[in-house]
């Protein structure tokens, strides 16, 4: 069960510049559409059997931004619903983007794509060191059927971006550890446990992706120690994933779109177009989808759906009865928000614009949702009806749900939530 409201705390351990980070991190040591429609399927099955009933879905347990942006030495429990609280400034934003950019990195992402601004990364006054180095370091661990396993590292935003640390820990054991020795090379030294007659093996890996993310192509998996090494990894990978960053923009939504691929956007901005597909893919999740509506919307609503306008274009609108209805662009910014996130939540990797693991099964997969601004431009009604709809499909292990608010006060003591204070 999800874990009980709790503040963060920060951790005692790290240095004061990111910059000495990163350089003592070098020191210390080193589908296609039909695929598509079967993969929501699967998800929305799954999601209606108890998180009990699907056992071992790895999933991550903690946040580490020991050095990033305006954070130091934080530690943050994530539970299957946790909102990040406190004024503007205070660093919600960056937490979820801190996430955002391990999972693009466990996805097999470029250093670059995961951190187009890094520099932005770097703490406040973090001074260079004598080669002119700053950087940052993050880390997280992940939870599942290997236990607890955890990722730290450490990442040179100048003068050149690259990664020049990494440690993947479980059970106290290093299963892999990567340092960046020649500067002058684009590549680190890596070393990870293989057991046997030699306890672990060596080599160079490049220095713009996670070491994580390549072990399954890089070890055999021969040795009982070699085994242990790839299912650390594949649970840390498998857990990273499947993210997708929502953040819905009214302002974008209130417009007919082109049917396209019928898979949801981060910004929500053709919500239409996937309105006129999932109606008729799942009639459950859309029912539940018309029943949340119902109670976060004002006045009546029968049904909630898309209508093509012949011209290649569907608009979406909410269905009043007795033949009216209300064009969704008609609707107050709070509610097409509302709308946005409920479909979010009740939909799987399938519809969502996701990067799922696709040699793994979705049943054995968990969507994690990062909702910048969560309760931005709702009413204590819309906002109530969302966390309870929330927290229904986080308890079901559907789905889990990292959400950053200003005010999380009208959510503690809600039953599984987990509320991490940012104010100081």
């Amino acid at each position: 069960m999800a874990s009980p409201s709790t503040p963060a705390r920060p951790s005692p351990s790290s240095e004061a510049s990111a910059a000495s980070a990163a350089s003592e991190a070098s020191a210390a040591s080193a589908a296609s559409e039909a695929s598509a429609a079967s993969e929501a399927s699967a998800a929305s099955e799954a999601s209606e059997a108890p998180a009990a009933r699907l056992p071992g879905r790895p999933h991550l347990t903690e946040l580490r931004l020991s050095a990033f942006a305006g954070h130091r030495r934080a530690d943050f429990p994530l539970g299957p619903l946790t909102l990040f609280a406190g004024r503007s400034g205070s660093g919600k934003t960056s937490a979820l983007r801190a996430y955002a950019a391990l999972a693009r990195l466990g996805g097999g992402a470029a250093l670059g794509e995961a951190f187009p601004d890094a520099a932005a990364c770097v703490p406040d006054g973090a001074r260079p060191d004598g080669q002119r180095r700053r950087g940052f370091r993050i880390g997280c661990t992940a939870d599942g059927p290997e236990g607890p396993v955890r990722l730290d590292v450490a990442v040179q935003a100048e003068p050149q971006l690259r990664l020049v640390g990494e440690r993947l820990t479980a059970d106290g054991v290093v299963l892999l550890e990567t340092a960046l020795r020649d500067p002058a090379r684009r590549s680190v030294e890596a070393a990870w446990h293989t057991g046997g007659p030699s306890p672990m093996t060596r080599a160079s890996l490049p220095d713009d992706r996670l070491g994580t993310a390549l072990l399954p192509l890089r070890v055999a998996g021969r040795t009982r120690g070699q085994r242990r090494v790839l299912a650390a990894a594949e649970q840390m990978v498998v857990a990273l994933r499947s993210v997708f960053a929502c953040d819905p923009r009214p302002g974008r939504m209130r417009f007919p779109v082109p049917t396209g691929t019928g898979r949801l956007l981060g910004g929500c901005d053709n919500l239409a177009d996937v309105l006129w597909r999932t109606r008729a893919e799942c009639g459950r999740r859309h029912a539940q989808l018309v029943a949340a509506v119902r109670a976060g919307c004002t006045g009546p609503v029968v049904d909630v759906r898309a209508e093509p306008l012949g011209d290649g274009r569907v608009r979406a609108l909410l269905d009043r009865g007795h033949g009216t209805g209300t064009a969704l662009g008609r609707l107050g910014d709070g509610e097409l928000r509302y709308v946005a996130l409920a479909l979010v939540l009740l939909t799987g990797p399938g519809v969502l614009e996701v990067d799922p693991a696709g040699e793994v099964p979705a049943a054995l997969q968990t969507l994690t949702v990062l909702a910048d601004g969560l309760d931005r431009s709702l009413d204590p009604r819309q906002r109530d009806e969302l966390l309870r709809l929330a927290a229904r499909m986080c308890e079901r292990g559907h789905v889990r749900l990292v959400g950053a608010v200003s005010d999380a006060s009208w959510a503690i003591g809600a039953r599984g939530v987990t509320v991490v204070h940012l104010d100081p």
